[in-house]
């Protein structure tokens, strides 16, 4: 069985939410926990040093990305990701599976593995359980996702059903991979949790995912386009088939609403491109919800994005100044707005674990919620 990575500390009395932490080869992550997501090795818009600085001890990058570009020979030349990139805190890369599920018309799934092609130049490729597993230990990946295979809403069930069987044998392959690199494999490998928007077949991936010997384990298929009332329904559906003694981690997931509705199912790890992709485009979260930079409204306002924050746009600049730089399209506003709103996230997760260690997280999720989601700006 591979090591214990998880330690729950305490659980709020009214919800599955949680406070714990996991430990990992480049430190401790204190759960529940937002990753910014570094898809190319570089968080879009922000050093990585003020990402350490923020405080987050756990980051996200993209397999099939860096597969295809820089690729492996480099990356093995500098000894792994952490130091081609100069992040000396945890990595946790994805298996590739959704980008190849994106792929659409360009790969083929196959039960012993996919052939896609470039999104870059159009050369193929092929992705086995055991390759995706080399490729992230080459990475030196301290969390590693096992290849999974990503289905739509509304397939059949019998669809479904075998894209769960080919995950649970690529899900077998991967574990099988894992042990015979022994040492070499440095991180800790997570299984995925399948089975589309069925119940029956969420129960099943769930437990049997949570039986295998994995360190963690995801819940893939959801944030793939269904309503969000599909969403959290299979959310709490699934999330109650899935061990406690593991940690537990939804990809995708970036907004408020959809954070505290992980969080109040026990999940202890989520991320999502919103924060920095909606910060280029000039769009901040406040407590009184998004702000919208390009709105003229900005434009001789002299208050500071948030008077909480502490991040430089906070500290510094004016609504009225970053209105102007988003209107100029000048990357220093891009870049400002992206370090607000990991800054902001950071605090929100902050806010969130004092809330379960408190005792109050039901009533400040319905706080913040009502007063996010009054009105826009």
């Amino acid at each position: 069985m591979p090591k214990k990575i998880y330690t729950q500390i305490l659980k709020d009395k009214d919800t599955n939410a949680r406070l714990g932490y996991i430990d990992l080869p480049h430190g401790r992550v204190e759960t529940p926990a937002f990753m910014p997501v570094g898809t190319n090795a570089t968080v879009k818009g922000i050093y990585h040093d003020k990402i350490r600085e923020i405080g987050y001890d756990i980051i996200l990058a993209n397999t099939y990305h860096l597969y295809l570009r820089p690729g492996m020979e480099v990356i093995k030349q500098f000894g792994g990701l952490h130091r081609f990139c100069s992040w000396d805190r945890n990595i946790l890369t994805d298996s590739g599976g959704f980008q190849v599920f994106s792929l659409s018309g360009l790969r083929k799934i196959r039960e012993d593995g996919v052939t896609f092609q470039s999104h870059i130049d159009g050369s193929r490729h092929v992705f086995t359980p055991e390759k995706v597993v080399d490729i992230q230990s080459i990475i030196g990946s301290d969390i590693a996702m096992c290849l999974d295979v990503c289905t739509p809403p509304g397939i059949a069930h019998r669809n479904a059903e075998e894209a769960w069987r080919v995950t649970r044998l690529w899900a077998e392959r991967s574990i099988k991979e894992r042990d015979r690199l022994g040492e070499e494999f440095r991180g800790h490998l997570f299984g995925i949790v399948q089975g589309n928007f069925y119940e029956d077949l969420r129960k099943e991936s769930a437990q049997v995912i949570s039986d295998m010997n994995f360190s963690g384990v995801a819940i893939g298929g959801l944030s793939v386009g269904e309503s969000k009332e599909d969403f959290n329904h299979f959310l709490a559906h699934t999330s109650q088939f899935i061990t406690e003694e593991k940690p537990r981690y939804v990809m995708g997931i970036g907004s408020p609403d959809y954070i505290f509705e992980c969080v109040e199912n026990g999940i202890d790890l989520f991320d999502c491109v919103l924060a920095t992709r909606i910060a280029r485009n000039g769009a901040v979260f406040t407590d009184d919800g998004l702000v919208t930079l390009k709105k003229a409204i900005h434009k001789f306002d002299e208050r500071p994005l948030d008077e909480n924050c502490t991040c430089t746009a906070c500290r510094k600049y004016s609504r009225a100044y970053m209105h102007h730089l988003i209107k100029c399209n000048e990357m220093f506003g891009g870049m400002l707005a992206t370090e607000h709103n990991l800054t902001y996230l950071h605090t929100l997760l902050e806010r969130i674990r004092q809330s379960i260690r408190e005792g109050f997280f039901s009533s400040f999720k319905k706080e913040y919620l009502e007063r996010y989601y009054g009105k826009e700006k």
